[in-house]
């Protein structure tokens, strides 16, 4: 393997300290550094809730340290504001439901994070997300599944672009599972090899999305519409409630049939939250867009002919077998491109802003922005 000089993005987790150990022991020439991405230093962590706190600083200077690499610290945090954290709150409060995972990666780690480093003169960005790059019969790289499903990370990366892929190496792609990571972990002596995994979203280390919303987002009470137009209880802010929401509605008047009640679409303009059966969250048709390929396009993007894939719309929901089609459609009053995507199973809680990433075998495809989503029984266009 030719020697490269890499750039190992250092959370201050396991993955991605034994993600640079394997760099270095590829005989790659490596750098640490560890993304200051929030503005509040001196958060500490809670168990795996936590930003960008002193521990993690401090557990990726000691990795790199016992793995004798040099290590900086890079203050993202402006950057993070405004392209991650601002684009949570906008969507929330455009009535979507973002992946703010999605948006860091795509904005933060594989574009500032990757500019900045091929700007310094390095090859490569490393870092321990669980997903494979792969040189096919042509010479193209394809994003492909992690060996451990359980672990797969492919979802979260479905924005890198062609380019993009050329500069990332992802060493953790081909272990079979976190155990033997953290077995590795442990032999080699990071005190990191038994840190919990971190969960939720990041820059809400208390889990509690909808408090932290409505004090960034101006929340007014309104109604709650059955799919008749009646109005069966309020809310006390539409932007708090995403698709296929249950808890938390207090609806004052039963259904017909006694069965629970879930979230089917909301109504920001209105200030309006619209509910109904769990049948009616099942979506058999997407529309998608800002579409990127992880990689070379299909052939059928230029013919517009339907191509079959899976397809998953959140990180860790099974894939759904289907197809889809590059096309053109009404975006908000704008012709664009759009992919369609047909579901021969219907899937649940789908909501406008997420993520579709398109699958074929293990290798993915791409990715769409949902923006419209069809109903098997109620064609409900959110």
């Amino acid at each position: 393997m030719k020697k490269l000089k890499v750039l190992a993005a250092m959370s201050g987790g396991v993955d991605s300290a034994v993600a640079a150990a394997r760099a270095v022991d590829a005989g790659h020439d490596v750098v640490g550094v560890h993304l200051a991405l929030s503005r509040m230093p001196g958060t500490l962590r809670t168990g795996s809730r936590g930003c960008c706190t002193i521990e993690d600083a401090s557990d990726a200077w000691r990795a790199c340290e016992k793995l004798g690499i040099p290590y900086y610290t890079w203050d993202f945090s402006e950057r993070f504001q405004e392209e991650v954290v601002d684009d949570f709150i906008e969507e929330y409060a455009a009535g979507r439901t973002p992946n703010p995972c999605m948006r860091c990666n795509e904005r933060i780690k594989f574009a500032a994070l990757l500019e900045r480093a091929l700007a310094l003169g390095f090859d490569a960005v490393v870092t321990g997300h669980y997903a494979k790059v792969i040189e096919n019969d042509n010479g193209e790289l394809e994003l492909h599944r992690a060996a451990d499903d359980a672990k797969d990370q492919s979802y979260v990366l479905g924005v890198l672009t062609a380019e993009q892929l050329k500069h990332s190496m992802f060493p953790l792609g081909d272990t079979p599972s976190k155990e033997m990571v953290r077995a590795e972990a442990a032999e080699r002596g990071l005190s990191v090899a038994q840190k919990p995994d971190s969960h939720d979203i990041c820059f809400i280390p208390d889990g509690d999305t909808r408090g932290w919303l409505e004090e960034k987002i101006d929340m007014q009470d309104g109604p709650i519409l059955d799919t008749e137009g009646e109005e069966v209880g309020t809310h006390p802010g539409a932007q708090a409630f995403t698709i296929g929401q249950r808890r938390g509605l207090a609806i004052g008047k039963p259904a017909e049939d006694g069965k629970p009640r879930f979230v089917l679409e909301i109504r920001p303009k209105e200030n309006t939250v619209v509910v109904g059966s769990r049948e009616m969250l099942a979506v058999d048709r997407i529309t998608g867009i800002r579409p990127s390929w992880a990689g070379a396009p299909l052939a059928e993007e230029a013919t517009g002919a339907w191509f079959d894939c899976r397809v998953q719309v959140r990180a860790h929901a099974e894939p759904v077998p289907g197809r889809a089609r590059v096309t053109t459609g009404d975006v908000d009053g704008d012709t664009d491109v759009v992919w369609e995507i047909e579901l021969d199973d219907t899937i649940t809680g789908v909501a406008p802003g997420q993520t579709a990433v398109l699958y074929q075998g293990t290798r993915v495809l791409g990715q769409v922005t949902i923006h419209k989503s069809i109903n098997a029984e109620r064609l409900a266009h959110v």
